[in-house]
């Protein structure tokens, strides 16, 4: 580890307020590792062995639906800065979804002994840690409600709402989404089909609600779009 990892490190939201000399400690407890496009990172069912943290790239956390469909739901996406597989490491029962790089993704792995024993040494971690699974439990909650109760459109803005604040840039009221995930994802992520992705997104451009621009989307005004569908 580089003292360039370190201060990565440093800017993960659960070990922000450790000191120089415990992140560069931590730094040392991690393995770095490339994977490609498309790679299973983490097997639904495997046993939990790790912690993750994304340092460049994009993975896909999903799973496959229990009917004889054997749909995809895509649960959702983490960016660079967000970790996943601590649940595995917290209850020790096996992983509960798989994680897919959806891009080339780099990760920083620390293994489960090492990372229980940080928790222990160091409890603002782990308050931390309960303060991030806490507010993801509240966006899941909220989005269950969503899409078991709103219809294909409202489905369409929630996942749209989800990525606006997990990834979007806001200026001026404007809310930027730099790379859309492709229809197939976000139909995956809403429980429709590529089909209705494809005309809502182009209804909602119609009414002047979004922009659309290759990959790029932009909520034109963000308050306005969460006011109708939230």
């Amino acid at each position: 580890m580089n003292t360039g990892n370190a201060e990565f490190l440093s800017s993960v939201p659960i070990f922000s307020e450790l000191s120089p000399e415990t992140i560069e400690k931590v730094s040392k407890l991690a393995t770095v590792r490339l994977y490609p496009k498309n790679t299973i990172i983490l097997g639904e069912e495997e046993a939990g062995s790790a912690f993750f943290v994304i340092v460049s790239g994009k993975v896909k956390v999903s799973r496959i639906s229990n009917d004889d469909s054997g749909k995809e739901v895509i649960l959702s996406i983490l960016n660079p800065l967000d970790f996943f597989g601590e649940m595995a490491l917290l209850d020790g029962l096996n992983r509960s979804a798989n994680v897919i790089a959806l891009e080339e993704s780099r990760l920083f792995i620390i293994q489960r002994a090492d990372f229980l024993d940080l928790l222990y040494e160091h409890p603002e971690v782990s308050i931390a840690l309960l303060q991030e699974l806490t507010q993801r439990l509240r966006a899941a909650s909220m989005k269950i409600k969503a899409l078991s109760l709103k219809d294909a459109e409202g489905k369409v803005a929630t996942v749209l709402l989800q990525l606006a604040d997990d990834v979007g840039r806001i200026k001026h009221g404007i809310v930027e989404i730099e790379k859309l995930p492709f229809q197939h994802e976000l139909a995956n992520m809403a429980g429709t089909s590529r089909e209705t992705i494809s005309r809502t997104l182009h209804s909602f451009a119609k009414k002047g609600l979004v922009e659309l621009e290759g990959s790029k989307l932009r909520i034109i005004s963000y308050e306005k779009f969460r006011e109708l569908y939230n």
